[in-house]
């Protein structure tokens, strides 16, 4: 898998795919992006701008942009998967008969599949049961990875060779790569950090300030912890890249689409006319579904998902749902 020949594929040409395109142009790979909307390719052609996802970048004229797979996906030996996991298996299935059936795959998509409660690397293994597939997470906004700032993530997979040639073939000298033996604690602290940013958000945006944001990123993280160790990962992902790294930034960040629907669910928006305004998906509102359902079926306490679900679907007023996580039954922190 090298950079003379190995053309690499990338499905989806959102801020985070086209960012990942540059970053793998920038280390000397020959990359094509799938779009599913023809008339946004078009637009990214014509101007070699993201002008929707990633404005003011200017894309390198060797990256190749398509809606039409069957052009571009010929000869990838590694597929990188950007697609928001809510239309992850229907957009695989469409495309199948086009991808490299034993390629790589890296997934890229965060949350758990709200019908199934699947998460993304086991979609693609059920959809192209031939092919490797690693995971790859960890703070790395788009709009920052997109111009070359310092960046470093977090790459895994049940086969350590995969994750050791993905993370040569990444990175470069502003995007650093680690490898990790736990791929299923890297999904599951993936989506939940998107819940606990909306929860961020709303906290923000109430006004309550720093230390109630500090509170929630930790008591966060002991939430996702929790839900991994229920699912078998490991616990100390938690605490790295995926984990408390991606917690901070998607909870902080001005760049957070989680974050900035709290914001305006503080502010009295409804859910419905967030998401009918917005260009981006927030992968958070779908995962409090699934989290929600997934704690009921497993037994365990997720306080934090629990009043943010309240809050986006039962019609719980955020301040509400603010001072019943204060006033919990005490306990120990750990």
């Amino acid at each position: 898998m090298t950079a003379d020949t190995a053309p690499i594929l990338v499905l989806g040409n959102g801020g985070f795919g086209t960012a990942v395109a540059i970053t793998l142009h920038s280390g000397g790979h020959r990359v094509s992006v799938w779009g599913f909307d023809a008339e946004e390719t078009r637009d990214i052609l014509l101007h070699r701008e993201n002008r929707k996802y990633l404005p003011g970048i200017a894309l390198p004229g060797e990256i190749r942009f398509s809606s039409d797979i069957s052009e571009i996906a010929p000869g990838a030996r590694l597929v990188v998967s950007v697609v928001p996991t809510q239309f992850l298996r229907s957009t695989i299935e469409r495309l199948r008969p086009h991808l490299p059936q034993e390629a790589a795959y890296i997934s890229c998509s965060k949350g758990f599949e709200r019908t199934t409660l699947q998460l993304p690397s086991r979609i693609l293994r059920e959809l192209l049961p031939r092919s490797r597939v690693a995971v790859l997470s960890g703070p790395s906004h788009a709009e920052e990875v997109g111009r070359g700032l310092p960046a470093a993530v977090v790459v895994s997979s049940d086969d350590p060779e995969l994750s050791a040639e993905i993370q040569a073939l990444l990175t470069t000298a502003a995007f650093r790569v680690y490898t990790s033996r736990d791929p299923l604690g890297i999904e599951i602290a993936g989506a939940t950090k998107n819940v606990i940013a909306l929860a961020a958000g709303i906290s923000d945006g109430l006004g309550f300030g720093d230390n109630a944001r500090a509170a929630l990123l930790c008591r966060g993280a002991r939430e996702m912890t929790r839900l991994g160790a229920a699912l078998g990962a490991e616990l100390e992902t938690f605490a790295g890249l995926s984990g408390i790294g991606d917690l901070i930034a998607t909870c902080t960040s001005r760049h957070s689409r989680n974050r900035a629907v709290g914001l305006r669910i503080a502010a009295g928006e409804s859910l419905g006319d967030i998401l009918a305004s917005a260009s981006t998906v927030a992968e958070g509102v779908e995962t409090t579904r699934s989290l929600h359902h997934l704690a009921a079926r497993l037994g365990v306490e997720l306080p934090i998902t629990a009043e943010v679900h309240a809050v986006l679907f039962e019609g719980k007023p955020p301040r509400e749902a603010v001072v019943d996580l204060m006033t919990r039954q005490l306990r120990t922190e750990m």
